[in-house]
């Protein structure tokens, strides 16, 4: 099964309490594909400058991803610049420099088309639209990612595109602002007025909530004796919680619950290393060996 992903692939400078990283590898679709295809085939869509060379494209390398929609300009790569104190659940932004990015209109090579899966991420709702029309048939689910800046900024095209997906994935304050509701379970009745049947509400190091017809869930973040950065994790999750669906096949409220932990356990590897570190050597064992871990530590027998 084929996930499609349109997003950001960049540059970061991130400063943490436990160290720097500069021009380290990042971006949505980065995080997501890296996560994503551990479960299964992906396709990115995304722009890079002529900066981004056979160092950074060797990290996809060996790997099922397809790199056919990564376009190369003239010019620079997306570069983020930013610092987190000890509360590791928001970077303070220092310098965003978009570049290539600025002028992003994703465009689908034609075998990308008709994809199982798509994921939008976080990228303007005009675009993630574009997106959804240019496919040549509707795939089995699409997912989308948002935040702050797009849901005040851009509301009228964002209800319209929301109109096209199954599954949104948002943080706690991204919610509160699309729905005006504080509480959860009552964002999820307005999210599903606007389209989505599917909430995922990120909770940074307190974990996820899962929001279905068929019913609620909730899980803990993975335990750490130690966060280095966090830079990702949200996007690793996603990728981690689709890729699972992708490859299995299912949307049921099971499977749902079942990518849950798949993303969160992806993600727990991506917050042990700066940037893509993790990602890049953590093994199928390994991922399995948590994801075993962590569905015990949830668990709740019977008395």
């Amino acid at each position: 099964m084929s996930l499609l992903v349109v997003g950001s692939v960049a540059f970061d400078d991130v400063e943490t309490p436990l160290g720097r990283r500069e021009r380290a590898l990042g971006g949505s679709a980065t995080y997501f594909s890296l996560s994503a295809s551990q479960h299964t085939d992906v396709r990115i869509v995304a722009v890079v400058g002529e900066d981004f060379g056979e160092k950074e494209m060797g990290v996809f390398k060996d790997r099922p991803i397809d790199l056919h929609g990564l376009e190369h300009r003239p010019g620079k790569s997306f570069h983020w610049k930013g610092a987190y104190q000890w509360d590791f659940n928001e970077a303070k932004t220092l310098e965003t420099h978009l570049n290539v990015f600025a002028d992003f209109h994703p465009r689908l090579p034609e075998t990308y088309r008709g994809s199982d899966y798509l994921f939008l991420g976080n990228i303007a709702p005009e675009l993630q639209l574009d997106v959804v029309r240019q496919m040549a048939t509707r795939p089995k689910w699409i997912a989308l990612d948002t935040m702050n800046y797009w849901i005040s900024g851009s509301r009228e095209p964002l209800e319209r595109v929301l109109k096209e997906v199954d599954i949104l994935l948002v943080n706690d304050g991204e919610v509160r602002a699309l729905t005006g509701e504080r509480q959860n379970a009552r964002a999820y009745q307005r999210v599903r007025e606007m389209g989505p049947s599917v909430l995922v509400v990120k909770h940074g190091e307190f974990g996820v909530s899962l929001f279905t017809p068929e019913g609620v869930f909730a899980a803990p973040a993975y335990p750490l004796e130690e966060v280095v950065d966090p830079t990702g994790a949200g996007d690793t999750f996603a990728g981690g919680f689709l890729g699972f669906l992708a490859r299995i096949g299912r949307m049921d409220f099971p499977a749902l619950k079942h990518a849950t932990l798949a993303g969160s356990v992806l993600a727990s590897f991506t917050v042990e290393r700066f940037s893509t570190e993790r990602l890049e050597t953590v093994s199928p064992r390994e991922i399995q060996e948590r994801l075993t871990l962590f569905s015990d530590m949830i668990r709740v027998e019977a008395l």
